[in-house]
């Protein structure tokens, strides 16, 4: 959600600047723009509502130059997605530059305190108040970074932000709280900065991340850190493993697609060095050290948004079947501003593939206040959540640029079996059963690389549906949250109404809507409530729907009784969710392709939702 990207160093900074955003896109947005500060002093800012095409056009005009900038691509929270609203804002005299992530929560009383000392407002949006309130604290004798600081003190809500004066050149000023922000340390004089890895990826691999409230000064070569309470600062250097070609299409016409065809390699990642089949168990590195609190664990609490919480249901499921703890999943929107109950021995579990969901990270905070151990299962190395939990699960899936996750989704439940495992040998798991389970998640990758053969097939049964206006996805036990998970990608990505509903409580409403115009999609692998799902499919065909069946065997018995049979591999029941997704997905897919709709930037929607 929202992209900055910033340089300083001895290149002219508008095509580095350009290149960032474009690997900033995925994020989501509606508008860019960039300012610069050129050789004379002077400061340009150039925006555009609209996709990064708009900007390109415009730079391309103007051909502006310097060899200090800053740049951003917004999504809209407080103004419409117009030029004026759009990023870098700029103070009254042109002489101050700011992009920003986040939301100030006092922006209104800020704006008012500015209006009184005679400053003019000419967006819509909380940002426009910082740059302003910088400008009004800053005096003579004091640096960018003192103004900066000065004003954050009186600054509430989240924010990323980083800002280039022309009374203090070639230096950046970034700053964050909430809103994930790194340095990338550049060579041969340069520095840059990034809202993620992406940004900068293409020129250093060597990246800071900042903590929340710490403040950096960025110079042609060097850079300094700040904390708001501590003063100077130390924060570790870190290695970005994956290069700039993990986060371009490779051939693919989407990156939602060019991530389902990646699974296997994903899935392989996670596994590697994590399953001791001899002794049917797992090595997780990250959570080795904490066997103590471990054995300690009486509850978990798992903490999620979207697709990520899909994971976690799945993960209850698991754990509760093959470790025997009870678990409940948590909408982190809502957990963080209820009272929860964390008694002692409570788990609290965060799922998130960037690592930075704002919701999620604040529900972990409130989590560690109220002194419960605190366990993440991330994506991205050095995230927030990453560095805010006590011990965790990396899935190591690489990048993910498509806003609809795929590939996260298959490593997150894959992680929460290797979890799974993890707890139950140490509980009520034998051997046996934990080589059974071992044996079946090492055959995981090469089962989803047999479900990809059936790409094609879905492709044409996409067509099929590709008019239709409402969809229903229905699955019991396991499946339940794949229906979810189903439904959610086929809104996100194509526009089409879908809902996702425990098989047995199409009977309690939805049932209701099933004519002749309604598809029906049914999880219906070969397990313990198999028999129980084709009496809901009877139901649904003696109304007339038109029936997709995703089975893991012939299923005999529904041929005659559904209109499509979409077969996966056979696998353990905890795993069957891996398989029975990747159809789903692909169906997702390429009806988007056919109704014309932007895959990898559906409307409205952000990859990394860091602002309420």
């Amino acid at each position: 959600m929202c992209g900055i990207v910033g340089y300083v160093g001895a290149r002219n900074a508008t095509p580095i600047l350009m290149d960032g955003l474009k690997r900033l896109e995925y994020r989501g947005y509606d508008s860019a723009g960039l300012a610069l500060v050129n050789g004379e002093g002077h400061l340009r800012i150039l925006k555009k509502p609209g996709k990064l095409v708009a900007l390109e056009a415009a730079v391309a005009l103007e051909d502006p130059r310097g060899r200090c900038g800053i740049a951003h691509t917004r999504w809209a929270t407080h103004g419409a997605p117009t030029e004026p609203n759009a990023h870098p804002h700029g103070s009254g005299d042109g002489e101050i530059a700011l992009v920003h992530n986040g939301i100030i929560e006092n922006a209104d009383a800020l704006r008012s305190r500015l209006v009184e000392h005679g400053y003019a407002f000419c967006s819509e949006t909380d940002t426009e108040a910082v740059v302003h309130l910088i400008d009004h604290l800053w005096k003579d004798g004091i640096t960018l970074e003192d103004a900066v600081a000065a004003a954050l003190a009186h600054v509430e809500g989240t924010y990323g932000i980083a800002v280039v004066s022309t009374r203090d050149p070639e230096k950046i000023v970034v700053a964050r709280r909430g809103s994930p922000l790194l340095i990338g340390v550049g060579h041969s004089g340069e520095m840059l900065t990034g809202s993620d890895a992406a940004a900068v990826v293409a020129h250093t691999r060597e990246v800071v991340y900042l903590d929340d409230g710490d403040y950096a000064v960025l110079t042609p070569g060097d850079y300094k850190t700040f904390h708001l309470d501590q003063g100077e600062v130390r924060r570790s250097v870190h290695q970005v493993t994956w290069d700039v070609g993990a986060i371009e299409r490779g051939g693919y016409e989407h990156f939602m697609l060019k991530e389902i065809f990646e699974q296997p390699a994903s899935i392989r990642n996670v596994l590697r060095g994590r399953v001791l089949e001899d002794i049917g168990d797992t090595h997780l590195g990250g959570i080795a050290a904490h066997q103590f609190n471990l054995g300690q664990v009486r509850r978990i609490v798992v903490t999620a948004c979207g697709t990520s919480w899909h994971a976690g249901l799945v993960g209850e499921y698991m754990l509760e079947e093959l470790a025997r703890i009870p678990v409940t999943v948590e909408y982190a929107s809502e957990f963080r501003y209820r009272n929860p109950v964390l008694e002692e021995g409570t788990l609290v579990l965060a799922i998130s593939q960037s690592g930075e969901t704002a919701d999620t990270f604040a529900a972990l905070r409130e989590a560690r206040q109220r002194g419960a151990n605190t366990m993440g299962i991330v994506n991205v190395v050095g995230s927030s959540i990453a560095r805010e939990t006590n011990f965790g699960i990396y899935l190591h899936a690489g990048p993910e640029v498509g806003v609809a996750s795929t590939k996260a989704f298959l490593s997150q439940m894959v992680a929460m079996a290797l979890f799974t495992l993890h707890m139950g040998r140490r509980r009520h798991l034998s051997v046996v059963q934990g080589r059974e389970l071992t044996q079946a998640l090492q055959a995981l990758p090469d089962q989803v690389s047999e479900v990809l053969e059936l790409n094609d097939r879905i492709r044409e049964l996409a067509g099929e549906y590709a008019g239709a206006r409402n969809f229903l996805y229905l699955g019991r036990g396991y499946q339940f949250p794949v229906a979810l998970e189903g439904a959610l990608k086929l809104k996100e990505v194509s526009y089409i109404h879908a809902e996702g509903y425990p098989a047995a409580e199409m009977k309690h409403g939805p049932i209701a809507l099933i004519d002749e115009e309604m598809p029906v999609v049914f999880l219906a692998p070969r397990d313990a409530v198999y028999s129980k799902v084709v009496s809901n499919i009877e139901e649904v065909k003696a109304r007339g729907g038109k029936i997709i069946a995703v089975v893991s065997d012939e299923a005999s018995e529904l041929r005659g009784k559904v209109d499509h049979l979409v077969r996966v591999p056979h696998t353990l029941p905890c795993l069957l969710p891996v398989l029975t997704t990747v159809p789903l997905q692909l169906l997702a897919y390429h009806m988007a392709v056919l109704r014309g709709t932007d895959v990898d930037q559906p409307r409205n929607l952000a990859k990394s939702v860091t602002v309420e």
